[in-house]
């Protein structure tokens, strides 16, 4: 017996299985390998966001000591990442895994059901838009992002949030991931408790709904759900998660057959959409792409339905809030081109003219 096994097995039993287990799937196919397949908007290529490595964890902690199964070249390859959402779906599995064993899923269910009724995110964005002639702004709080950095170096959630929501942003918009965007759970929870009226929106990369339980207790009013990474099965069922403890939904799509798989669901109702204008495989950004999906026949199913839909990405001046708004995007989702600034009150009303 090797002796990484050998101290598996001299751990607790739980560590012992968490051992066994993970030998089996590093051999094996991993228990749910999501392949969703999106046909980049026009072109043929597609876009693939696979929820775990296809052949499982290499390393797995084992008690005291670490054990590795190391895979061939050409597995090893395929094993990596293609691009930085795939990169951060993977990590999220273990990420989910470490919060159920600190909080168990009952406990969160619970005080998500506990908490204070939820704001209407979607009707917020509506009133605003109304009442300016503009969209409905969700400004983001976010410190940093895997492309950029670190943006806001001098970051404090709950100010940036105070001074979108005096600026006037409908909604705000509040990272969670501590990876890769320097966000946590608690900063919602913080702006929240600081008296912000706006309605808040998880921005995490969600795959399970324990996520979406711990946006709700945290503080949420809506959460973040991304096409690309959810087949529609799990989407729906995320979708009635969220129902179940008063959140709303902003589905975000990247191409024309994204959207179309998203009209398909079995109900939008409490959803919106958003158009994030950022290519999954180069991270180029163009606003083009909100004008190219509007006018499809999906986009103009969209209209048709009354949904809102959001603009995301690539949106800096008062000029590119007139494309996305002409391209009819009731809402625009902002995070860097307003964090970065000194004065984020003055960068909204800038932004919106107002």
């Amino acid at each position: 017996m090797s002796a990484a096994l050998r101290a598996c097995t001299a751990t607790s039993s739980r560590n012992s299985a968490a051992c066994s287990h993970s030998k089996s799937r590093t051999a094996a196919a991993p228990r749910r390998a999501m392949r969703v397949s999106a046909t980049a908007a026009g072109t043929s290529e597609e876009v693939t966001i696979r929820r775990r490595p296809p052949h499982g964890i290499e390393a797995q902690a084992c008690g005291p000591v670490d054990f590795k199964v190391a895979l061939q070249d050409d597995r090893a390859e395929e094993n990596q990442p293609r691009n930085i959402l795939e990169e951060i779906v993977w990590h999220k599995a273990a990420e989910i895994d470490r919060w159920r064993d600190r909080q168990p899923l009952g406990l969160v269910l619970t005080k998500a059901k506990l908490a204070p009724a939820a704001r209407d995110f979607i009707g917020a964005i509506k009133a605003a838009s109304e009442r300016t002639g503009k969209p409905g702004l969700i400004a983001e709080v976010k410190k940093a992002s895997p492309s950029k950095g670190v943006i806001q170096p001098n970051f404090d959630p709950v100010k940036i949030a105070q001074a979108y929501e005096a600026g006037g942003a409908a909604c705000l918009s509040v990272l969670t991931d501590s990876k890769f965007f320097q966000g946590s759970f608690e900063n919602l929870t913080l702006i929240r408790q600081a008296g912000v009226q706006c309605p808040l929106l998880c921005k995490e990369f969600i795959v399970e709904a324990y996520q979406v339980f711990k946006a709700r207790a945290s503080g949420a009013d809506a959460i973040l759900l991304i096409a690309a990474v959810l087949p529609n099965s799990d989407m729906n069922y995320l979708i009635k998660a969220a129902a179940s403890v008063g959140l709303q939904c902003l589905i975000e799509v990247h191409t024309v057959a994204e959207l179309e798989r998203m009209l398909a669901l079995n109900s939008l109702e409490g959803c919106m959409l958003g158009i994030n204008n950022r290519d999954l495989q180069t991270f180029k950004v163009d606003l083009a792409n909100t004008q190219e999906i509007m006018e499809s026949a999906a986009g103009r199913e969209v209209t048709a339905r009354g949904i809102v839909m959001a603009g995301e990405s690539g949106i800096f001046t008062p000029a590119d809030v007139a494309v996305v708004q002409s391209a009819g995007c009731g809402a625009i989702l902002v995070g860097e081109s307003l964090v970065k600034q000194g004065d984020p009150e003055a960068a909204v009303k800038a932004l919106l003219e107002l």
